[in-house]
């Protein structure tokens, strides 16, 4: 019965690392065909600018030619009317030589002297790549961590970028590996902190029940156990939309307002974590302790459809000179 309960895991196993693989490799094809798609219709439009500035500096060139056309022909003209003339008498040629004198006076502009319409090139290829590079950016957000899905309980749905999480009431079958909190709808950050000052701010809208926070590297994933930062975790609840601090017991807090966003700061150095409404700057809550392993972000979306996000945060290109 153990060998066959052995067997079952390890086919449940790999059939989820097949489906692992094959799904984000078509995350990856998808996002790259985003980008192409995006460097295509860039390099199509800057061609058709580049056609564009031909045509029109072609039409002046060809505007430039007729003009000489027209004065060539003119100059012609007159020259076989003088030459015609010259034929006459002398005395019928000298009596009109004043009126001869004026219309031989059309000048023509030396060729040389008229100046061609070149392509500006520099306007097309000065800093290209770094053009296209900065213009790519409007369509690429940074998202300061990512949810790591090995810890994420099974009953959690998170987006295809791994940048937020909501209830999934069917739930998934899942390995059930040590990463996994097994009991607990929670899910954790990629990344851990173990120095230095960091910050994110998440998304919870109008969601009545949430935690969120920060989780010591080593907390429970399994089983029943307490969420305080005696076993390492330090979170703020949101419960029948009033805030709680997530002491044990826990703490209701005198915050009243329900700011849309809510920024975490952690300050591994200071050991403080702190809860901030960021549309005012005002402080929610604070924790203190020494910390004495990383910290990585936390988050319990609770049992409703509505996702916890991550935000974005604007990206700057700066140059050194």
């Amino acid at each position: 019965m153990y060998s066959d309960c052995v067997v079952f895991r390890n086919e449940l196993t790999a059939i989820q690392l097949q489906s692992q693989a094959n799904k984000t490799e078509g995350q990856i094809k998808e996002e790259f065909e985003k980008l192409h798609k995006f460097l295509h219709e860039e390099e199509a439009a800057r061609i058709a600018k580049l056609r564009e500035e031909e045509a029109l500096k072609s039409k002046m060139l060809e505007d430039s030619i007729e003009t000489i056309g027209e004065k060539l022909a003119c100059l012609t003209e007159t020259i076989e009317n003088v030459e015609k003339e010259m034929e006459t008498e002398d005395m019928s040629f000298l009596e009109s030589f004043k009126d001869i004198k004026r219309r031989v006076q059309c000048t023509l502009e030396d060729p040389e002297t008229i100046p061609v319409p070149l392509i500006d090139v520099s306007k097309h290829l000065s800093s290209l790549k770094y053009q296209v590079w900065e213009k790519m950016m409007s369509i690429v957000q940074y998202v300061p961590l990512t949810l790591d899905p090995l810890s994420a309980h099974p009953q959690l749905s998170l987006s295809e970028e791994l940048t937020s999480v909501r209830y999934s009431f069917r739930g998934k079958s899942l390995p059930d590996n040590p990463e996994r909190f097994d009991l607990y709808v929670f899910v954790l950050g990629v990344q851990g902190y173990g120095s230095g000052a960091h910050s994110w701010e998440v998304e919870v809208g109008n969601k009545p029940n949430c935690r969120i926070g920060v989780a010591c590297r080593s907390v429970r994933r399994k089983g029943n156990f307490s969420i305080c930062p005696k076993e390492g975790f330090y979170t703020i609840v949101i419960r029948n939309r009033e805030f709680r601090a997530g002491t044990a017991p826990e703490t209701r807090l005198d915050f009243h307002k329900r700011p849309q966003r809510i920024r975490v700061c952690v300050d591994c150095d200071k050991g403080e974590v702190s809860f901030i409404d960021p549309s005012e700057n005002t402080l929610i809550y604070t924790f203190k302790d020494v910390f004495t392993e990383e910290l990585y972000p936390f988050f319990g979306p609770s049992k409703d459809s509505a996702p916890l996000r991550i935000c974005p945060i604007s990206v700057s290109v700066k140059c050194d000179l």
